[in-house]
């Protein structure tokens, strides 16, 4: 035989070949993707494994179904130290880092629906954790790591959460992991807060906000978040970042998430936020800063710029109600009063500023010579307290306590029988308080 005519056979025997192999992979992934769908994960699995080694990029879906085959398998199995358990979780490691391998290509094959490498690498995190016959949490931590520092606000929230969990099962068993941990939580509720900011359907959004409550859970709940531990992580912290207005606006917010805002890292980083970005949240930190140094003509100005700035009006009634106690502190009741309804306007269901109501009146109750009349102040007193209540379910208990022992200071029948009151009478209390009650 020639030579020209040997490789012409020998060209044509390798296309034959190709295009078989090729038929084969179509027939193989065929049958294996419709019998994932239908469930039956025993028989798709020898086709599924053959298209993956004979032709790993014909579809992309071909390592999701092995996914689901493996997984299926493995539960089905249930003994995670029989030796065809462990082969199936090994195989379907093996699946993840193919994958992974071959995202470029598929990057380039398909326009939308091919996860990043370092999103894929939290996938196959998330199953490690869950499958793994032994999970090591330093390697699951270290893939995780990786694909959140990776993906950023692209992260799947199931990602976000083991993240956090696991960072949070280190710091349990060696507290030098506390100082990652925290950060680990800034950047796991940054990225939710990201995802949550770029999503447009209503229901994923609520889905990504629920896995951001989650996260803000594990963090309060770790054991480690308590007030001494946030200062000695985030005192060198705020010096360290005092220009960086992301990091000092996200300390801020966990110092006050967790009713922090009586440490020292909490009224710096407030201060130096609000000379970069002087926001509501970080005058009402310099506020705080000059409540507790006793300055309270200070901290009324920043907390009146405080609620100039603040849109919400949930936050403005906080923010009026902590400038009431302020300056009920300073022995500015009127003034302190006027804050008081501020904050009710601003929210009609807020408890709080009825009680401060209460404990003004309680605190300065004489406006008239007769000892029964000045008593009468305290009707007043419970009138506030029981509007507190009644606003707010959640102050009942400590308006209960309040209103048993106020009432122990109100005037006998008898006394004011002798001035020409009795039950039922309006009677109106003078003085700076100026407000009517009924004599009971």
């Amino acid at each position: 035989m020639k030579i020209k005519t040997l490789v012409a056979v020998l060209l044509l025997s390798g296309g034959v070949t190709t295009t078989f192999a090729q038929s084969d992979c179509n027939a193989n992934s065929s049958i294996s993707h419709e019998a994932v769908r239908a469930g039956n994960f025993k028989d798709a699995y020898a086709p599924c494994m053959a298209v993956l080694k004979d032709c790993p990029t014909l579809r992309y879906y071909t390592f999701t179904d092995a996914q689901k085959i493996l997984i299926g398998l493995m539960k089905q199995n249930k003994d995670r130290n029989s030796a065809e358990y462990k082969k199936l979780f090994d195989e379907l490691m093996s699946v993840h880092d193919q994958k992974i391998q071959y995202l470029p290509e598929f990057s380039k094959k398909y326009k939308t629906g091919i996860p990043s490498p370092a999103s894929a690498l939290g996938t196959k995190a998330v199953d490690y954790l869950q499958y793994a016959p032994a999970p090591d949490l330093n390697q699951a931590y270290a893939w995780l790591k990786e694909s959140v520092d990776g993906a950023k606000g692209e992260s799947d929230g199931a990602v976000l959460h083991f993240f956090l969990d696991v960072s949070m099962q280190k710091v349990k068993a060696d507290t030098n992991h506390t100082d990652q941990f925290f950060q680990d939580y800034i950047d796991a509720s940054k990225y939710a807060d990201d995802a949550i900011a770029a999503e447009t359907k209503e229901a994923k959004k609520k889905n990504l906000q629920a896995i951001k409550d989650n996260l803000v859970a594990m963090f309060i709940n770790s054991g480690v978040a308590d007030c001494e531990s946030l200062q000695n992580i985030y005192g060198p912290k705020v010096e360290e970042n005092k220009t960086d207005s992301v990091f000092l606006k996200k300390a801020v917010a966990i110092l006050k998430m967790m009713k922090c805002n009586e440490n020292e890292a909490y009224f710096k980083a407030s201060e130096y936020l609000y000379n970069i970005n002087p926001t509501a949240d970080a005058a009402v930190g310099v506020a705080a800063m000059y409540y507790k140094k006793g300055d309270f003509d200070n901290a009324v100005k920043f907390f009146d710029e405080s609620l100039a700035k603040e849109t919400d009006n949930v936050k403005k009634a906080e923010i009026a109600y902590a400038a009431a106690a302020a300056l009920m502190q300073a022995k500015k009741l009127s003034q302190a009063r006027s804050y008081c309804q501020k904050a009710i306007s601003f929210n009609e269901s807020y408890g709080d500023p009825y009680i401060l109501l209460a404990q003004m009146y309680g605190s300065n109750p004489n406006w008239s010579d007769e000892p029964a009349l000045n008593k009468c102040t305290y009707f007043v007193v419970i009138d506030k307290l029981q509007r507190a209540k009644s606003v707010d379910p959640s102050v009942t208990d400590r308006a209960n306590e309040l209103i048993s022992t106020y009432a122990r200071h109100t005037p006998q029948a008898k006394d004011l029988f002798m001035l020409g009151y009795k039950a039922g009478d309006r009677i109106t209390i003078g003085g700076w308080i100026g407000e009517s009650t009924t004599i009971r």
